[in-house]
């Protein structure tokens, strides 16, 4: 990777969250419109289990020190696909992302050697504006794979929760009952298990996995039908820089689906999100998705605010 005279690569460290930060907001304020990113996540990215700083990041710098790129790889299970993130600032740092891109693909097959893995699957996201980024992804050996969209609705003037169909009830999380939160990884794990994109991953370690972000305890639901377990949502508080509610994760067990479940409770949570104050609510859906969420999140006020296209290659271990 040859760079302009004064310019340095290294690896980044907790000192560089500040700087980093810097370049991931200009680079979702090119991407998105808007800082998508705070110091939390740039902290826990380069803390996150199965990723090593020391190898699998880098940072780039301009001869006064000032920060215009940052890369690093993530793997939220440690088995699966491999995550390239490339932020680079786009006014001074755009012909850095593809030799950023090129240093994060070899490192992805040092792991694949590392598991004694054939090849591993690189995946990475582009933005509408992005068009030069995918252009250089395909030039890299990357294909689209699929298209997510987030939608949002305004919560302003929310209609009164309405009454839930007969034998559907929803109640919050109790969070400090094991029993309670084995319960909701039980629903999460099983209704997902039918989308083609779900790596299961275990109690203990979808607990320790958590972010800071993701324990909004009090907007975590599990909703019943006639008293069994039927579905559950997990809340995130990732968007409140926003003044919008998140919802991470919506699960309907196959039997109880099309029965009401799923819209009583995103009901719920709205009407928690407006009670706390928040201006909207929002999350992300996977086009992919063969249950077809999509009509569900029209049904409850929701409508598409973007798009990201997901990127996907397989990159053969080192020394094959």
């Amino acid at each position: 990777m040859t760079l302009p005279a004064g310019w340095t690569v290294r690896r980044p460290t907790l000192d560089d969250v500040p700087a980093i930060l810097a370049v991931v907001h200009a680079a979702d304020t090119f991407a998105v419109g808007y800082p998508d990113f705070d110091a939390e996540d740039v902290r826990d990215a380069l803390t996150a289990p199965f990723v090593d700083p020391a190898r699998d990041s880098w940072l780039v710098t301009d001869p006064e020190g000032v920060a215009v790129g940052w890369t690093i790889l993530s793997n939220p299970t440690g088995v699966g696909r491999e995550w390239v993130e490339v932020y680079v600032d786009p006014d001074r740092g755009a012909d850095l992302r593809a030799p950023l891109l090129a240093r994060l693909l070899d490192r992805v097959a040092e792991r694949a050697a590392e598991r004694g893995l054939p090849a591993l699957t690189a995946r990475t996201g582009v933005f509408a504006p992005e068009t030069r980024w995918a252009e250089e992804l395909a030039a890299a050996g990357f294909t689209r794979l699929k298209r997510y969209i987030r939608m949002t609705r305004s919560l302003a003037d929310l209609p009164a929760e309405p009454t839930p169909p007969a034998g559907v009830t929803v109640r919050p999380l109790r969070a400090d009952d094991e029993a309670d939160l084995r319960l909701f990884h039980r629903i999460f794990d099983t209704a997902f298990r039918d989308t083609p994109d779900y790596e299961p991953v275990d109690f203990d370690r979808w607990r320790e996995q958590l972010s800071s972000h993701d324990k909004t305890w009090d907007e975590w639901f599990v909703a019943e039908v006639d008293g069994e377990p039927a579905g559950a949502l997990q809340s995130s508080d990732q968007t409140l820089d926003q003044d919008m509610g998140w919802v991470r994760t919506l699960s309907v067990l196959p039997a109880y689906r099309r029965r009401g479940v799923g819209a009583a409770l995103l009901r719920r949570a709205f009407a928690v999100y407006a009670a706390k104050g928040r201006a909207g609510a929002g999350l992300g859906v996977d086009l992919a998705n063969p249950t077809t969420p999509v009509t569900l999140y029209r049904s409850v006020g929701l409508t598409e605010a973007r798009w990201t296209d997901m990127y996907q290659r397989s990159v053969p271990a080192a020394g094959v």
